[in-house]
């Protein structure tokens, strides 16, 4: 199991600087979450050869590799127009994962939860023209659901995964969307039962369950919003002990893929970029105490 770090949280520190902090807090695998020199959201790959040189520069200089990079373009529509760019994008990027010897990539479904039926269709025309070159290339792509996703649902996304019968299309989740997953309920240990085999990566961190009657205040009341939280464990009301519980009993450390090698679990933490110095360090000493030791 790679332990990896998103470095969302700490993308203004500059390249060089960013990677050398991750293995000053004793990682060996950095998520690489959209980033604008890099793989911005919802635009085209940046990458230049200048970035990619200076990245992979600091790489070999700590010892520490990419576990994945994530995308997140509009490759469910419901624009016909924003998804033929979003599959041009899809394209780039994984020429880029080859480039850098990235295995694994990790996107959302995208779309709009208002137009699901339209959006769902889009995503599969996207996935019609994408996957032979996934497959070709020998790449990971890791789906998970994400507020306001034209599907929200945990087990209706993992059923999205298992359709395409695909070693190359696994399925990842992520604990602060507990809440969305299954409607406020945060049975965590059910839906990571229900994604079985497929599941290949998990997301950790916490949040409030939004459901719940004033743990947001949201103005005016009733307003169509989507709010969720990316904070430590033990900030949020998701059930960490049922999660790593599920995880221990599904072996999840020890799972290996046909494509893409190991299984990856990733801190995802956004909220206070100025607690990371001692947050970032607790959150993989978590992990390793609850999936490595036990």
């Amino acid at each position: 199991m790679k332990i990896a770090f998103d470095v969302d949280v700490i993308r203004d520190l500059g390249i060089t600087r960013m990677v050398h902090q991750v293995a000053e807090w004793g990682y060996k695998y950095i998520e690489q979450s959209p980033h604008p020199q890099i793989n911005p959201f919802y635009k085209h790959p940046k990458a230049s050869r200048e970035i990619m040189r200076e990245y992979k520069n600091a790489l070999n200089a700590t010892g520490v590799e990419i576990s994945s990079f994530i995308t997140v373009y509009r490759w469910s529509g419901p624009d016909e127009l924003r998804r033929q760019a979003a599959v041009k994008n899809w394209k780039r990027m994984i020429e880029i994962a080859v480039e850098m010897g990235v295995q694994v990539i990790n996107t959302e479904l995208s779309g709009n939860p208002n137009e699901p039926e339209i959006c769902e269709e889009m995503f599969y025309r996207s996935m019609d023209e994408l996957l032979p070159i996934i497959e070709r290339e020998g790449i990971r792509v890791e789906i998970q659901a994400h507020p306001w996703d034209f599907c929200e649902q945990s087990n209706e996304t993992a059923d999205i995964v298992k359709s395409f019968r695909s070693d190359n299309v696994k399925y990842i989740y992520s604990a602060p969307h507990t809440f969305y997953y299954d409607k406020g309920v945060g049975d965590v240990k059910n839906m990571l039962q229900y994604a079985g085999d497929d599941l290949s990566h998990m997301l950790i961190a916490d949040t409030m369950n939004h459901t719940k009657h004033c743990r947001y205040i949201v103005n005016p009341p009733g307003v169509d919003a989507t709010i969720h939280q990316h904070v430590a464990v033990g900030e949020g009301e998701v059930n960490f002990d049922a999660l790593f519980e599920a995880l221990r009993e599904m072996d999840f450390a020890n799972r290996t893929y046909k494509v893409g090698g190991e299984s990856i679990i990733s801190a995802a933490l956004f909220g206070y970029p100025e607690k990371m110095k001692y947050q970032a360090v607790e959150t993989r000493e978590l992990i390793e105490r609850e999936l490595l030791s036990k």
